[in-house]
């Protein structure tokens, strides 16, 4: 298929924006992520030294 086939397909550019969707959803908790690291790593030991005992 050519590029302006492609482009001009609606099934390509509903592909697209699914892509685009699911990236800034993964972009979000990414973000999220790094934000929370160090409560999350700090709630993990927390159980993890109430386990222990």
């Amino acid at each position: 298929m050519r590029r302006r086939q492609i482009l001009a397909d609606q099934k390509a550019a509903t592909a697209i924006e699914y892509g685009l969707i699911a990236a800034l959803i993964a972009l979000a908790c990414i973000i999220a992520f790094r934000a929370l690291g160090l409560n999350l790593a700090t709630i993990f030991n927390t159980i993890n030294a109430a386990l222990n005992r």
